[in-house]
């Protein structure tokens, strides 16, 4: 990941219905960075009723909820959020090659813009520095989603 993050015109939150599925695994790291999406959406103006929240159990499970999400939700777009750490073995690259490619397809699929929020990282560190550091990955994909749900209502008029 760029340490050089995008800039976004700032997207007023309050027409979009916003979903964000969050991953369970790697708990604390996901939840901040969840805590600092949610913050950067509700400071951008998007409702309580306007946000849906669920949870599953890791990154792998993103696609299929972020599919669900577009289906019976129908949202303006959708937040995916996981933390994959580097282990001993290369399980964390097919996990996260596999949710990448995953995600972009729901997208694509759907018609919905789906943020991929998950974090991959060689070590804690690196992860903690994202989700809980001075990097706030959190704020950079709630703009992402606003950007996208922006550009997604001008194109269907």
């Amino acid at each position: 990941m760029s340490l050089s993050a995008p800039t976004f015109p700032a997207v007023s939150g309050a027409p979009f219905r916003v979903a964000v599925a969050a991953a369970c695994y790697n708990e604390s790291l996901v939840g901040a960075l969840l805590d600092r999406t949610v913050a950067a959406l509700r400071k951008a103006g998007v409702g309580a009723k306007k946000l849906t929240i669920i949870r599953v159990p890791g990154s792998n499970e993103l696609p299929s909820a972020a599919q669900m999400l577009a289906g019976s939700l129908r949202p303006d777009v959708i937040v995916a959020l996981g933390v994959i750490i580097r282990g001993d073995t290369i399980h964390y690259e097919l996990i996260s090659e596999a949710v990448t490619h995953a995600l972009q397809r729901v997208a694509l699929d759907s018609r919905v813009p789906v943020i991929n929020g998950v974090v991959v990282a060689e070590n804690r560190a690196q992860a903690a520095a994202r989700c809980t550091g001075r990097i706030d990955r959190g704020a950079e994909f709630a703009r992402a989603a606003l950007a996208m749900a922006a550009l997604r209502r001008k194109l269907r008029r």
